[in-house]
């Protein structure tokens, strides 16, 4: 955690041990509509917290239903045991402080009688900057720099405490008053930077700082602005724009946009959802700005528009379908055609073959009887030629008897070569 940063439930008292009939109390009011208190001015309704026992009022108008003597009851029927804990003396109030540094919003440092102590006004919250676990929070920023316009650094203020001075943090929790007794509280509430808010026991200043509020939200200051776009009537109104565009224009003709529209419509449902459920929950500073029919009527906005982006998701799901049907009948029909075609094709071509063999086969008959000799003349046999005589050759000498032999052969010394004996 940040050196600055303590905690959302910056007004909030001590740990408390609540006996069961007090909680079945707290309870009670919580799960019930009568959650509103007759000390609160009308338009405001409680909101408790986890177990620190506290109940933290917020404003919201609309809800205009007292129970002050359920609460009466309660508050008889239960019995609240302080945790004892060592914990520093607390200024008095009416102590004259001096503004040492601005740290957001609703807190500041201020040295008090020589002491530097961290103050933390009381019934106003504004947003978050300091919490290193979360990013700076819409309208943070203005919120502390309005604080430094109204609390100057080395300027002298009054603190004002009520019932409990300090918060678990250790911080004091006072109403501040600048040197003209104006309240500092209710300044920041008037300029639409916070809103009202109460963390029991301490409701002191929780009247003014009420009203106050109720003139920034007459003139839509700070968080009432309706041109800031951080702001969740101004996120609504957008989200909201982006889901009826989508639905506005025709159903594309192709699956490729199709599928684009789809896209940006389940993006815009993960933000409605988110919205419809910080709406619902009104934990966060800025939901708590609007009052119960600005956030009916948000709701109201939100609700219509996720219901229009589930028509329109259903309605792209079936054109999907018909165009998936019709891609798949007209891929069966090219396949038909392209088959009809080879078929035909195939048919011609056998056709063209045959008829080029048979050309070709006729022209080869041409050419063989082109090629034919012509016919023999009759035959004429020659006329008759007594042979003249040839008297008979005479013999043959008889043949050797020994092929091959010459007479006596003659070997030269060692038998290797040899020569007629007659030629010696």
């Amino acid at each position: 955690m940040g050196p600055d940063y303590r905690g959302d439930d910056a007004n909030a008292s001590d740990e408390k041990v609540v006996s069961p009939s007090t909680k079945y109390c707290q309870c009670h009011l919580r799960n019930s509509k009568l959650e509103k208190p007759t000390s609160l001015i009308p338009g405001e309704y409680i909101l408790l917290l986890d177990s620190s026992g506290s109940a933290a009022r917020t404003k919201a108008a609309g809800l205009a239903i007292a129970v002050a003597m359920a609460l009466t009851a309660c508050s008889a029927g239960s019995a609240t045991t302080e945790k004892k804990d060592a914990r520093p003396e607390v200024t008095s109030a009416g102590d004259q402080a001096v503004v040492v540094r601005v740290i957001d919003g609703d807190t500041f440092e201020a040295s008090v009688n020589g002491e530097q102590k961290t103050v933390r006004l009381l019934n106003v919250d504004t947003p978050e900057t300091k919490d290193p676990g979360k990013p700076v929070e819409c309208m943070g920023p203005e919120a502390t720099k309005a604080l430094e316009q109204l609390l100057p650094v080395g300027s002298s203020v009054r603190l004002e405490l009520d019932k409990e001075p300090l918060d678990k943090y250790g911080r004091t929790l006072a109403g501040v008053f600048d040197s003209s007794e104006s309240l500092v509280n209710a300044e920041v509430a008037r300029m639409g930077f916070g809103v009202p808010v109460v963390f029991e026991p301490n409701t002191k200043f929780y009247p003014p700082v009420a009203a106050a509020f109720d003139e920034a939200r007459t003139k839509g200051a700070g968080l009432n602005s309706s041109d800031i776009a951080c702001l969740p009537a101004q996120r609504v109104d957008r989200a909201a724009e982006v889901i009826e565009e989508i639905v506005a224009a025709p159903l594309a003709t192709a699956a490729a946009d199709l599928d684009r529209s789809h896209t940006g419509l389940v993006a815009a449902l993960a933000t409605v959802a988110a919205l419809k459920t910080a709406a619902t929950a009104k934990k966060h500073v800025h939901w708590a700005a609007y009052d119960a029919a600005q956030l009916t009527a948000m709701e109201n906005r939100l609700d219509s528009a996720a219901k229009a982006a589930s028509a329109h998701q259903a309605a792209i799901g079936a054109k999907k379908k018909d165009l998936v049907a019709a891609a798949a009948a007209a891929k069966k029909k090219k396949l038909a055609e392209a088959a009809a075609a080879a078929k035909k094709k195939k048919l011609a071509e056998a056709a063209a073959a045959a008829a080029r063999q048979a050309a070709v086969a006729a022209a080869a008959e041409a050419e063989r009887l082109r090629n034919l000799p012509p016919a023999p003349a009759p035959y004429v046999p020659p006329a008759y030629v007594p042979p003249a005589y040839v008297p008979p050759a005479a013999p043959a000498p008889a043949p050797n008897p020994y092929p091959g032999y010459n007479g006596p052969r003659c070997y030269a010394p060692g038998g290797q070569s040899w020569t007629p004996c007659s030629k010696k």
